[in-house]
């Protein structure tokens, strides 16, 4: 799966501010995702980052 550092991607469960979108801040074994709606930030696998995303806005196609 071809995520990089800019990247917007969407996943499945929404945060509780109501925004699906996130922006990817790191990648690596983990990834540090920022909320596109409230700019909260967490750290999760990528494993579970994988396997709970639904579409991915590249910066070059936005």
């Amino acid at each position: 799966m071809e995520i990089h550092v800019g990247d917007i991607i969407k996943l499945k469960k929404k945060h509780p501010c109501g925004s699906f979108e996130w922006e990817v801040l790191r990648e690596g074994m983990d990834f540090r995702l920022k909320c596109v709606g409230c700019g909260h930030q967490i750290m999760l696998p990528r494993k579970q980052v994988e396997k709970n995303i639904r579409g991915i806005q590249s910066k070059e196609n936005s």
